[in-house]
């Protein structure tokens, strides 16, 4: 239970600080207010747990070819419906949608992956 919380805690941590640094990286077509930070996250973070292994076992099953892309499908999918549910994020233009799905997953798997090794590393230890 305390590694499930652990990871969930990751992954709001990081859909937060993917979405705030996509929006310093691409001001002018990727905005997010910092009253809607927090629900976006949660948002965003909720969309991905349920999106990355709906896709990956269609993937899996029907184009197996796709199975690199998972992880970016997911991300983009989780924005577009993130951006559609909370008013205070804005995605425009192809290049804010396309680079702005880039950042955010770069940096959602590059946190999860190096938070997860140093809290749950430490959990792991300690049990």
């Amino acid at each position: 239970m305390v590694r499930f919380l652990i990871r969930l805690v990751i992954n709001l941590a990081t859909a937060a600080l993917a979405l705030w640094i996509t929006s310093l990286v691409l001001p002018e077509n990727f905005s997010i207010s910092i009253s809607a930070l927090l629900i976006a996250a949660v948002i965003f973070a909720v969309l991905q747990a349920i999106l990355a292994p709906f896709i990956f076992n269609m993937a899996r099953k029907y184009a197996s070819f796709l199975l690199g892309g998972v992880g970016l499908v997911s991300t983009l999918l989780a924005l577009l419906i993130t951006s559609l549910l909370v008013e205070g994020l804005v995605i425009t233009g192809l290049s804010g949608w396309i680079v702005g799905t880039l950042v955010v997953w770069l940096i959602t798997a590059i946190g999860g992956w190096i938070l997860g090794l140093i809290f749950l590393k430490k959990k792991a230890a300690a049990e």
